[in-house]
């Protein structure tokens, strides 16, 4: 039941920079799996080092924290699927 009303995100972190980053909100964790490698795909053309990816249920506060520079980052949410967030 704790789970209830959450969407499901991908959280992926990276190594160097050592950063936080969540991708979502996705209907499924399929969806969010099958995403997921577009988001890896990303990051390695960054140099992103140390990726590791997590499909999750839950209600990110901040989409991105990168722990490196001490700040948070709030980008736009980009929902995955039509009419939930405006």
């Amino acid at each position: 039941m704790q789970n209830l009303g959450l969407a499901w995100w991908v959280e992926v972190s990276t190594r160097n920079p050592h950063c936080i980053y969540y991708f979502g909100p996705f209907l499924n964790g399929s969806d969010a799996q099958t995403a997921s490698r577009g988001y890896v795909e990303d990051l390695e053309t960054e140099d992103a080092q140390g990726i590791i990816v997590n499909v999750k249920k839950c209600k990110p506060k901040n989409l991105t924290i990168a722990e490196d520079l001490g700040e948070l980052i709030d980008r736009k949410v980009k929902p995955a699927f039509s009419g939930q967030f405006q």
